[in-house]
């Protein structure tokens, strides 16, 4: 007797209701915060270079805050320290609720995207080392082309108009979530300067006091902002990044939900923080980050010094190949099955997207290379125009294919009985069915009806009068 077939899991597949609701809600918030993200680096490039520039590099290099306290710095490093504590915080909540409760959770499910996203992250890191060292320069910006921006990249979609199906956009947030811990371990590691042992000390008990109050149910804003606003300076102070708060806070919160709960902690709080990170935090450090000079010299050179063009081929070339390669690979070796309504070209056209890296690109940069406008500043301008090129090219390859996701979205979203639930999820609902044929016999009847009005009427027309 024949063994039985073992069942292929299928990659891109449908969403469970709720993650996908969950998904829905999320990818709003960033796209709202990707255009203030696009606007923002707009407004940047355009202070930068016109007659206010020294307006902007004033308004920039201010410093605030107290000096007694190691907290006297600059606008842009206020910026980049303490305001995208704040998105790292939302996505320490992303990753937490990830792998608790949505596609990280189960490893055989979280196989395809982890190594999508860990081969999307090395192949531009050697990609960046190849081009700069065969043309003799620095290898520290190698983690600069590795992250991928979620916001900037649905700011694109929706800029063009084009409505990915939520299972792409699931794979797309879930890449930018793995990018991020990656991206987390990096600064951790690789950018961490002289330690003070006893602000680390200190920023450790103060992280055990929150998470101690979180497992005791201790509710009130008044109480963790203050302390996680400690925990972000004692963590600066200590020479790790301070992001690395932000991060550690976000991971400590809970993501599951319990009997009677309709969102977790976590979720709540995510709802909650969410548009002060991607309406408020991001486009704030694109403003004080995103300002580079561009000139026709400047912009030559992005092309011709090894650093930058490892840059701009990092995230262009390096990203599509390793997010798509991975994926492939990833989906032999476990015999994964692609969704049959999606092909491999949509694979590629999302792996395309990965390649827009600004937010963390811009940091990391600033962190390998400086704040200053040398080859800091052209490494900033090779993060803009690398990212550019791959919304280009990621905008015309999902073009190509956007009839086909315009009709799969209006499947997803068909809700003919109107109970708020699309009908896709309801096949297996016996009620769906027996509503849905009241429905069709009420529109017989009403046809049928319709007919007979329209046969007495053609039986009493006898002719011209």
């Amino acid at each position: 007797m024949a063994a039985p077939k073992t069942r292929r899991s299928v990659f891109l597949g449908r969403l469970p209701l709720p993650e996908r609701n969950y998904l829905a809600d999320a990818l709003r918030a960033e796209t709202v915060g990707g255009v203030l993200l696009l606007a923002a680096a707009v407004t940047a490039l355009i202070w930068a270079n016109t007659p206010l520039r020294e307006g902007y590099e004033s308004v920039r290099s201010f410093h605030v805050g107290p000096a007694a306290l190691g907290l006297d710095l600059s606008v842009q490093h206020w910026a980049a320290d303490g305001l995208l504590a704040v998105f790292f915080f939302v996505a320490g909540i992303e990753l937490k609720r990830e792998l608790v409760a949505g596609e990280l959770r189960e490893p055989k499910a979280a196989i395809l995207p982890v190594v999508a996203a860990i081969c999307g992250m090395a192949v531009p890191a050697l990609v960046y080392t190849a081009v700069a060292a065969s043309g003799g320069g620095s290898l520290g910006g190698w983690a600069v082309p590795t992250a991928t921006d979620i916001a900037f990249a649905l700011a694109v979609l929706a800029v063009i108009g084009t409505s990915l199906p939520s299972a792409l956009r699931a794979f797309l947030l879930t890449l930018a979530v793995v990018d991020d811990l990656f991206a987390i371990l990096i600064i951790a590691v690789f950018f961490t300067s002289k330690l003070n042992f006893a602000a680390l000390g200190f920023a450790f008990v103060g992280l055990a006091v929150f998470w101690l109050l979180l497992r005791k149910g201790v509710r009130g804003w008044y109480v963790y902002v203050p302390l996680a606003v400690l925990n972000w300076a004692l963590m600066y102070n200590s020479g790790v990044h301070a992001t690395i708060a932000g991060v550690a806070m976000g991971l400590m919160l809970r993501c599951t939900r319990r009997d009677g709960e309709e969102q977790s902690p976590g979720e709540h709080i995510e709802h909650l923080v969410r548009p002060l990170s991607a309406g408020l935090a991001v486009p704030l450090f694109a403003l004080f980050s995103a300002g580079v000079r561009v000139s026709g010299g400047a912009l030559a050179d992005v092309f011709t010094r090894p650093e930058t063009l490892g840059v701009v081929l990092g995230l262009v070339v390096g990203k599509a190949i390793g997010v798509f390669g991975g994926t492939w690979a990833a989906a032999r070796f476990t015999r994964a099955e692609l969704n049959p309504d999606l092909k491999w070209p949509d694979v590629l056209a999302v792996a395309s997207l990965a390649g827009i890296g600004f937010t963390v690109s811009l940091l990391i940069g600033e962190l390998a290379f400086g704040y200053d406008e040398g080859l800091g500043g052209e490494v900033k301008a090779a993060v803009l125009i690398g990212s550019l090129i791959a919304a280009v090219l990621s905008s015309t390859l999902l073009k190509l294919r956007d009839n086909k996701y315009k009709k799969l979205c209006a499947e997803e979203d068909r809700d003919e009985d109107e109970d708020g639930i699309p009908d896709i999820y309801e096949q297996d609902n016996p009620e769906f069915h027996l509503r849905m044929a009241a429905r069709y016999e009420a529109k017989a009847a009403e046809h049928r009806r319709l007919a007979e009005v329209a046969a007495g009427r053609t039986t009493g027309d006898d002719g011209p009068a």
